[in-house]
């Protein structure tokens, strides 16, 4: 079994969930006691979101890198960045930790087409609908994402980081990105992607209006096919 280097706490919250899905996933597959060999960097999340809102993106890329750079000094055969947002520093991260960086938005990418699925609503933190990199990466896929609006945006965005990445998980809130889902149904989406990897938290994907696809999960499983050796593996480039 290959070693799995986990960049968490953005937050601890989704990060806990990595950690389940992976060693449930490696108990279905191997059975009895079996459990994944993983090492973590759990990164103080406060110090993140300030660069996140400053804007010092290769600030938070060198954060990110030189957790991801222990993680290979830990042996790590490949490390997983815990979070969509911090895909936008993926590169750098890749580069600094010098070991196979599976990318979040590939393998969303790569499902949502297997599925044959080419409109899906995007559903994350403002940063992540609003920056670029995550639709741009999606179309080179031939996926084309849709966003909500700015209003919707901003809601969605607020929820993330001042509910469900505290914990807080409120019935109101569901409704809320329930709303935004149906407001993009009525548009021609074809499915949605919980591109945040708190919103699994609060909605359900296989119970939605439209398919859902969590990504934290479909991360996940690559994960563990790396480890296994059951797949190939997307780079960050």
């Amino acid at each position: 079994m290959k070693r799995i280097g986990l960049i968490g706490g953005m937050s601890w919250e989704s990060t806990a969930t990595y950690y389940r899905m992976i060693n449930e996933a490696v108990r279905d597959s191997r059975g009895g006691l079996v459990s994944a060999d993983i090492v973590m960097h759990s990164l103080d999340f406060s110090e993140v979101v300030a660069l996140q809102k400053a804007d010092r993106w290769d600030e938070a890329g060198a954060l990110l890198g030189a957790a991801g750079a222990r993680l290979a000094n830990a042996g790590a055969d490949c490390v997983l960045i815990c979070t969509n947002t911090m895909h936008l520093v993926a590169e750098q991260v890749a580069k600094m930790s010098g070991v196979a960086l599976i990318d979040i938005i590939d393998e969303t990418a790569a499902t949502l087409k297997a599925d044959g699925r080419r409109k899906p609503l995007l559903l994350a933190t403002r940063y992540t609908m609003e920056h670029g990199f995550y639709t741009d990466r999606m179309r080179r896929h031939g996926v084309e994402v849709v966003v909500p609006d700015a209003e919707d945006r901003a809601a969605i965005h607020d929820i993330i980081f001042g509910e469900l990445c505290q914990g807080e998980i409120k019935s109101c809130s569901r409704e809320r990105y329930l709303a935004v889902i149906e407001k993009a149904r009525a548009l021609g989406v074809d499915s949605v992607i919980l591109g945040c990897t708190e919103i699994s938290l609060l909605i359900d994907p296989d119970a939605l209006p439209l398919p859902g696809y969590d990504s934290t999960a479909i991360h996940a499983k690559a994960a563990v096919g790396f480890a296994l050796g059951n797949k190939a593996l997307n780079r960050a480039a």
